[in-house]
């Protein structure tokens, strides 16, 4: 899978070479490709940014760099089809697990990373295809957003986790908060491991560890938890 990131800043992106996602790149599984908008700008001074039409506080993104960055990255690609394009913005559709799946299955996908006051309306008009929020609150820029996306959805592709049950079995996968886990030893600061972990009953195992899900996720995540009981009400 391959990432492509438009991006005032792409040497933030680098931090992507450790840990798993840098093994995944080495193993040529995904590729992150972060794009500096500036290098398209016509503008002698690398400018890529004016003052908005209608007043107001701020500077706002020009549409002809990021246009034409697009158009290089699609062009790279060398797909007939529309490439899937995220504008990463606090006005887009809340990120979640099930988007993050959808997502894993393209071959391709770009992100734009906005700064100052936003973008110019009429290039999003263009080239985006999805808009796409991490949280009801305001960053200084696209690029965090981004990567926290990146690596939620290089998680799901084949191969990346070295356990596959892994990404099956994670927080929010079947709608539930993750139960406790537990590793040796088996008695720290006089905090017993629970029994049944040390039971070998397999189905009794599962059958804590749901409940565990479910009431920790009822405590932590009361919305999560009425959505869940609401989907796997019996009628």
């Amino acid at each position: 899978m391959n990432f492509h990131v438009m991006t005032l800043f792409p040497e933030m992106f680098l931090a992507a070479d450790n840990s798993i996602l840098g093994r995944a790149m080495q193993k040529e599984l995904i590729s992150i490709d972060a794009v500096n908008i500036r290098d398209y700008t016509l503008d002698k001074h690398k400018k890529v940014d004016d003052y908005t039409y209608g007043g107001g506080a701020g500077m706002l993104m020009q549409a002809q760099p990021i246009f034409d960055c697009h158009k290089a990255i699609c062009d790279k690609i060398g797909s007939d089809k529309k490439v899937r394009t995220i504008y990463v913005t606090p006005q887009g559709k809340l990120f979640d697990q099930e988007i993050a799946k959808e997502l894993s299955n393209e071959k391709e996908l770009i992100f734009l990373c906005g700064h100052y006051e936003g973008v110019d309306e009429r290039v999003l008009e263009e080239i985006a295809t999805d808009y796409i929020s991490i949280g009801d609150y305001v960053l200084t820029g696209g690029e965090l957003p981004a990567m926290v996306m990146i690596d939620c959805i290089s998680r799901l592709v084949p191969g990346v986790l070295s356990n596959e049950e892994s990404a099956q079995t994670e927080s929010f996968d079947d709608g539930l908060l993750e139960y406790p886990q537990y590793t040796r030893p088996e008695v720290w600061m006089d905090k017993k491991v629970p029994d049944v972990l040390l039971s070998g009953h397999h189905a009794n195992i599962e059958k804590w560890r749901h409940e565990q899900s479910l009431e920790r996720t009822k405590q932590r995540r009361p919305d999560l938890y009425e959505k869940y009981a609401h989907k796997n009400m019996k009628y």
